[in-house]
């Protein structure tokens, strides 16, 4: 399939929080990751999840080397994740942030300075990665997707908490 259309909130597909698990066997699994790549080059963002793209499945990549802020390039270099699970979180902090299916705004939001995604990730099996800072907030995100939650949601009130970008 390879580039394909990011969904824009209020898409009801972002919504959902039955996003299928994906067993690593399952032949449709290279495509969905495939997908995600593709789309995420083409785009300017640092991470993605299925939703976003049309997939009704738990799988993300996340890529902070992508910045253009070199201050927040550090973390594993690019990951394709099955199945992600946030297993640890510290240091909670408020911070802004956007999204590739919201791009008119950002918001502020509460997010964790260090997490611990596990997941499969193909080639290496399940891992578990130690994230910090900019790195920890994208899989965080990302997570949240896959469950159904933009970062809409979290923002307490629209009024103090939303931003309209730029043009």
């Amino acid at each position: 399939m390879g580039v394909r259309e990011i969904l824009l909130y209020p898409d009801e597909t972002l919504s959902r929080n039955d996003n299928a698990e994906l067993d690593t066997a399952d032949p449709t699994v290279d495509q969905v990751l495939q997908d995600l790549a593709d789309t995420l080059d083409a785009s300017p963002g640092v991470a993605l999840a299925a939703p976003q793209i049309g997939h009704a499945v738990r799988a993300i990549i996340v890529d902070v080397t992508k910045d253009r802020k070199p201050e927040r390039r550090e973390g594993h270099g690019r990951v394709l994740m099955l199945n992600p699970i946030i297993t640890q979180t510290s240091d909670a902090y408020p911070v802004r942030e956007g999204c590739l299916s919201v791009p008119e705004y950002t918001g502020n939001v509460t997010r964790y300075r260090q997490a611990v995604v596990k997941g499969y990730v193909p080639g290496s099996g399940i891992r578990a990665l130690h994230c910090e800072g900019f790195e920890a907030l994208a899989f965080q995100h990302e997570v949240d997707h896959l469950n159904g939650a933009l970062f809409l949601d979290q923002a307490k009130s629209a009024r103090r908490n939303l931003f309209r970008r730029a043009q």
